[in-house]
């Protein structure tokens, strides 16, 4: 049985100026977890291991990024088109007079999103976890999950200043981070608060908690 996408969608409003929407949201996240969930199958029928466990964590989320990417394109109605690979931004818009082009973001867990350049403009940023077989989120990080499933996704714009810039050792070159004011300015509009990679007696997810009651 093919899995959904098991969250609350938020701040409809939000989606909508940029030309998506819940159901868009809700379609894009069930037809990744379907191929991703096909290409595991393969992999295990051949004797290879999953795919979280057969590439590296940030192959990985780049791979589950352009699924999701692609996925969200085919299911916005005609609205947006996927843009090349490793090109800016993700989604072309086919009505630019309407619909702004937007860029796509992955992180694991509670991660920040980043890039390598500081792009002002509209956003969606992707946050998922692994999970075991039955969909139970595993965080500790030599005994992960296996299954990726999406905890949250937030929408808006971007301004220059909302990115931390770092040219530390280690970096793949320059890496422009999110900063705590660029997430904060990201709307949040799907929430699987039953995956939260967050201690349920804390602060946080309270906050998270209440949005969910609170509803759209």
């Amino acid at each position: 049985m093919s899995r959904s996408a098991q969250g609350k969608t938020l701040n409809g409003s939000v989606l909508e100026e940029v030309g998506l929407g819940h159901e868009i949201i809700r379609d894009a996240i069930a037809q990744t977890y379907d191929l991703l969930d096909r290409v595991d199958a393969t992999l295990v029928s051949a004797g290879v291991f999953p795919l979280s466990q057969t590439v590296e964590l940030a192959n990985l989320s780049s791979m589950i990024g352009n699924i999701f990417a692609s996925a969200l394109a085919r299911h916005s109605n005609g609205r947006f088109e996927r843009n090349g690979p490793h090109k800016y931004p993700d989604l072309l818009s086919t009505e630019p007079q309407t619909w702004p082009d937007i860029e796509l973001k992955m992180a694991l867990e509670r991660n920040k999103s980043k890039g390598h350049l500081t792009k002002p403009g509209y956003y969606v940023t992707c946050r998922y976890v692994l999970c075991d077989a039955k969909g139970v989120a595993m965080f500790e990080k030599g005994n992960r999950g296996v299954t990726p499933y999406i905890w949250e996704l937030r929408c808006g714009y971007l301004e220059e200043a909302h990115f931390a810039i770092s040219n530390t050792a280690g970096d793949s070159g320059k890496t422009a981070v999110v900063n705590q004011e660029g997430m904060k300015a990201l709307k949040v509009v799907f929430v699987d608060i039953d995956r939260a990679p967050i201690s349920r007696r804390g602060a946080v997810f309270a906050e998270y908690a209440a949005l969910v009651e609170a509803g759209d």
